[in-house]
This record gives structure tokens, C-alpha cells and sequence, in this order.
């Protein structure tokens, strides 16, 4: 029997058919071993589907370092992995399967069609011509172990045997696609820590009803500052959504998972929002001063749409407390000074944040300290691997978090088949 015919009877159960799912089974398969993904759901990727708003922001641009940078404190795990497989390699891999791409602002790459379901077709297709089976609404209930190696699971109260498995079911937001957190449970079973599972890239809760007020409307090209107990730590620009319940947009979802953990530590966060953040304090108030003299029988209300959107003309009047009616030559100098002021550093207390159903990643996971970052294996348990959500990785916006999840999955797929 030759190499290749004993690697074909080894089999690999991948646990879940999302994009590291997907990516690993591929792997496995093309590597020779007998591959079949288990997949809860009536069909494989159906959040991959709704990723990017529908479009799929597939990965980034940016340099390797950089890449690695939007992870935070999880992002050291990711070296070994992105010199194995990173963005360059990913672009490369759905070009030669015919995928078209484009690069966008900021660096992000998506579908030319912008059509995420493009994506997991050509996954699909590709998994399928590899050999790879796929079990659907097949939820695993259990794994099996003997003296600390994987040797199946349990599905249906059926046990399936195998050589290894890849755990890749995702985290815990989007309960709808699948994604219900069965991972965490299967993996502590088997003895890994779970860091404390929370919401990553979340919509946040405001006090007062200014957001309902505003609801709808997009700020852009803004510059929002996070105060955390009254001390600046971070800023971001670009976009920002008002929505019933309070904020969301890029920046916001970006400067979340760090809310989050500050909001669940009772700190008191306060966002200060610069409407105007390519006029400093000096040229904003000439600005200010020429337009109040030029039009100074013009009511306020209305000289005020010249530097604000429509809709936020009678919050910033009503906040800042001067009539809507009061004439431009009327302003006071004080007066004037707290429009300024207000433009520069329009300030929003946030409460609270969106429950983790609706987070577009979920943050916490399988420690990665208990994973061998060389091939995604258990430390714990021999022929178990992970890829994807599952583990303690998050990135803010970008493409960042799908990238982590096709490299986890690739090098799992692959280090599973050469490891058997």
C-alpha cells in the first residue's frame, strides 16, 4: 500500500462547515486524508453568507505585523500561523479557484461582485471536488477520548470514529446561523479553559434619547474619543450610526470590545465625537465668526444646515441651549464658544451594549496557550485541532477576524493530515 492509499484510510472530522471549517476540511482533503464535516445546520456557511454586510470582507491588505496588530494581546498567537498562511496567500488561493476580487478604502478586500454567497460557493465546490463529505444537520454531541487522543464523536447518540478532529463551529453571536457557543462546551469537556465569552464588535446602548432622536443617520469622516473614568485612551475615525437604542457604524464596532470589558469592569465611558475634526479650535471659531456675521439676519436653525446634517441641527441647539429662532447676529460670543465647543466634542454616555446574539464576533474562547500555534493541535488532547472563532482571537473591523479564520483553518487542515 503506498503513502497515499494509507493516508486515505485516515479519517478527519471537521466539526462545523463555516469559512476555518470549510478551509480545513479542503486542506485535509486535498493532503489526502478522508475528510467529512459535520455541520448542525440544513446547510454549511450561512453566516459566511451575511459577513460584510452581505458583501464579505474577506481579509486586509495590510502589512503581516499590522495585521497582527488589530488582535491586541491574542494577536502574538498569530505569527506562526500568518508566516504559514496569511493574506497574500489567502488572495492567491480564491483567485486560482476564480474568485474575483477587489481592494477598497482602507485596505479591505471583497467579492467584485460584492456578493458574499459568491464565496462560499466557490468554498462549497471546492470541498465537494476534493472528496470531502458533508453531514448535514448533524449536531456532535460528544467527543471521544481514550488516554488523551481523539478517537471520535458522538452525534445523534451515534459514535463515529476517526484519527482527528477539527473543532471549527464558531463562537457564540449569530445564533440563527449556528454559531451557539456548542464549541466551548465540547472543548471544556475534554479539560481546555474557556476565557470568559462576551460580545466583540457590538453595537453599544447610550443614556438620554438623542440616539432615538437621530436614528438612521450616519456620521462620516468623524473623529470619536474614547474616556474611560475621565481619562482619553483611544480614538478612531470614520463612520458612526445612530440607531433607537444608541450607536453602531465601523468606529464604533472597532472601539467596542475594549468598552465592553471596561463596562463590564463598572467604569463610566464617555464617547466625545468631533463632527468637525479637520478644523481645529482656532479655524473652526473664524469659521463660526464669517458665517454668523455674513448671515446675520438668517435664523440659526437654518445656518447651522451648512455645517451639520438636517437632523442634528435641533439636537445641537437644544443641548447647547440656544433658540432655534435666535438670529445669527444675535449670538453671543459665550454663546458661540459652546457651539464650538459642541462640534469639537459632542459627548455621549454609554451604558450598556447589545447582547452578544447580535455581536459581529464574539471575544473570549479556548485559551490559546493550550494550542500548539506551529499546527492549531490540543496540547491537551492528541488529535484534536481548532481553527477559527472558537479561540480567543478577535480583531476589530476590516477583514481581520476572516483572515484568522481561513489561516486557523488552513493550518489545521493541514497539520491534521500530515499528523495521521
Amino acid at each position: 500500500m503506498n503513502n497515499l492509499q494509507t493516508m486515505k484510510s485516515k479519517k478527519i472530522i471537521v466539526i462545523g462547515g463555516g469559512p476555518a471549517g470549510l478551509m480545513a476540511a479542503g486542506q485535509a482533503a486535498q493532503a489526502g486524508a478522508n475528510v467529512t464535516i459535520f455541520e448542525k445546520m440544513k446547510r454549511p456557511g450561512r453566516k459566511l453568507c451575511i459577513t460584510g454586510k452581505g458583501r464579505c470582507n474577506i481579509t486586509n491588505i495590510a502589512e503581516k505585523r499590522d495585521l497582527i496588530g488589530h488582535f491586541g494581546k491574542s494577536g502574538k498567537f498569530l505569527y506562526q500561523v500568518f508566516n504559514r498562511f496569511c493574506n497574500t496567500e489567502l488572495m492567491a488561493f480564491f483567485e486560482e479557484l476564480g474568485l474575483d476580487i477587489v481592494k477598497e478604502r482602507g485596505g479591505r478586500v471583497f467579492t467584485a461582485s460584492g456578493k458574499a454567497q459568491d464565496v462560499y460557493e466557490i468554498l462549497l465546490k471546492w470541498v465537494t471536488e476534493a472528496g470531502v463529505k458533508i453531514r448535514k444537520t448533524s449536531p456532535v454531541d460528544g467527543l471521544v477520548i481514550k488516554d488523551n487522543c481523539l478517537g471520535g464523536v458522538v452525534c445523534q447518540k451515534k459514535e463515529f470514529r476517526c484519527d482527528a478532529v477539527i473543532l471549527a463551529v464558531g463562537g457564540a453571536s449569530y445564533p440563527l446561523t449556528g454559531s451557539t457557543g456548542d464549541g466551548y462546551r465540547l472543548a471544556k469537556s475534554v479539560g481546555h479553559k474557556i476565557i470568559s465569552i462576551r460580545p466583540a464588535l457590538v453595537p453599544l446602548t447610550t443614556s438620554g434619547d438623542v440616539a432615538a432622536k437621530l436614528n438612521g443617520l450616519t456620521l462620516r469622516n468623524i473623529k470619536v474619543s474614547l474616556y474611560v473614568d475621565n481619562k482619553k485612551k483611544k480614538e478612531a475615525f470614520g463612520e458612526m450610526t445612530f440607531a433607537k437604542f444608541g450607536i453602531t457604524g465601523p468606529i464604533i464596532l472597532t472601539l467596542s470590545g475594549e468598552i465592553v470589558d471596561h463596562l463590564d469592569k463598572g467604569r463610566k465611558i464617555e464617547l466625545a465625537v468631533d463632527l468637525k475634526p479637520a478644523l481645529d479650535e482656532k479655524k473652526l471659531d473664524a469659521r463660526l465668526l464669517r458665517d454668523l456675521e455674513k448671515r446675520h439676519n438668517e435664523q440659526l436653525d437654518s445656518l447651522l444646515r451648512g455645517l451639520l446634517p438636517r437632523e442634528m441641527v435641533s439636537v445641537c441647539l437644544d443641548l447647547i441651549g440656544i433658540p432655534p429662532e435666535r438670529l445669527a447676529g444675535e449670538v453671543s460670543a459665550k454663546e458661540r464658544r459652546r457651539l464650538k465647543t459642541w462640534l469639537n466634542d459632542f459627548r455621549i454616555q454609554v451604558t450598556g451594549y447589545r447582547p452578544i446574539s447580535e455581536a459581529i464576533v464574539t471575544a473570549g474562547g479556548i485559551n490559546t496557550k493550550e494550542v500548539d500555534p506551529r499546527t492549531m493541535e490540543s496540547k491537551l488532547i492528541k488529535g484534536l485541532f481548532f481553527g477559527g472563532e472558537i479561540l480567543d482571537l478577535q480583531a476589530d473591523t476590516g477583514g481581520y477576524n476572516l483572515q484568522a479564520a481561513f489561516s486557523t483553518g488552513w493550518l489545521a487542515g493541514i497539520s491534521a493530515a500530515s499528523r495521521i
